[in-house]
């Protein structure tokens, strides 16, 4: 699947709640589900900065394409890095970084969050982009 086709079956998931109790609880779902990052890459340097809450953000790459895992210590915070995770995961670097993320308007979570967990938003999506943007300078 491309980016924009996981990014389309996470719209269509949400369209699928009518409110925001209904999503919350969705994306806390998604948290539980997370695919977790390994204890030994809970550390400082994978901390994302910006964030209110703590999120680790370990990525790898395996035939091209970018896995990333993930942890936050806020379970709302996990669910959001879990969309993430799956939006961009599995995926080759460079479609990555030409990746929008109009998705998140889409399903309505930035107007839903708090100014600070929206900047949290904003630095986990640039935390995967630059991840990306060093395998594939790996790659070239």
């Amino acid at each position: 699947m491309t980016i924009e086709d996981v990014q389309n079956e996470i719209i269509e998931e949400f369209a699928m709640f009518e409110d925001w109790e209904e999503r919350y609880q969705y994306m806390i779902d998604l948290g539980k589900d997370l695919p977790i990052i390994e204890e030994k890459y809970k550390t400082d340097v994978n901390i994302i900065k910006g964030c209110q809450s703590k999120v680790w953000v370990h990525a790898n790459m395996q035939d091209d394409k970018v896995n990333f895992t993930a942890d936050s210590d806020a379970i709302i915070t996990k669910g959001i890095i879990a969309i993430l995770v799956r939006a961009f995961s599995n995926q080759h670097p460079k479609d990555i970084l030409e990746a929008n993320t109009d998705f998140i308007d889409k399903i309505g979570l930035k107007e839903h969050l708090s100014p600070t967990r929206a900047n949290g938003l904003v630095s986990m999506i640039k935390q995967l982009k630059l991840y990306a943007i060093a395998y594939q300078t790996q790659l070239n």
